[in-house]
């Protein structure tokens, strides 16, 4: 796609890369250390993905965390995708956010990603 930030990415800022797909650290981070896994095809939806790119997607993941252990070593992590406007998603090609965390980046980190933003929905489970 011609103006698909994603599909013209350049491959010098890849930080893996296999068959199905490719990772970049993201230009707007949540946490020091956070990647973005996306696929070589282009398409919005992750529920539009087949199984082969599942699979290749989620080798890479592992990947992509062994490089971020390696070089920031995070305590914990949160993995997440955004589906659709409404979900969240603002670039409209498939990525999968790999978001390190680290002891003390939030004073509780219970709810997950819900604690990374006061304004998030409180979570009480």
């Amino acid at each position: 796609m011609k103006d698909c930030l994603f599909c013209n990415y350049d491959k010098e800022e890849y930080i893996a890369e296999n068959e199905m797909g490719f990772a970049i650290f993201d230009n707007f981070p949540v946490n020091e250390g956070h990647a973005l896994i996306i696929p070589k095809r282009h398409f919005q939806n992750f529920f539009d993905a087949t199984e082969e790119e599942i699979k290749g997607l989620y080798s890479l993941l592992h990947e992509v965390k062994e490089i971020v252990d390696e070089k920031y070593s995070p305590t914990g992590y949160n993995v997440g995708v955004n589906v659709g406007y409404d979900g969240g998603q603002t670039i409209m090609h498939l990525h999968i956010h790999l978001i390190p965390r680290y002891k003390g980046d939030v004073e509780n980190p219970r709810g997950g990603i819900r604690k990374f933003k006061k304004e998030l929905v409180p979570y009480n489970g």
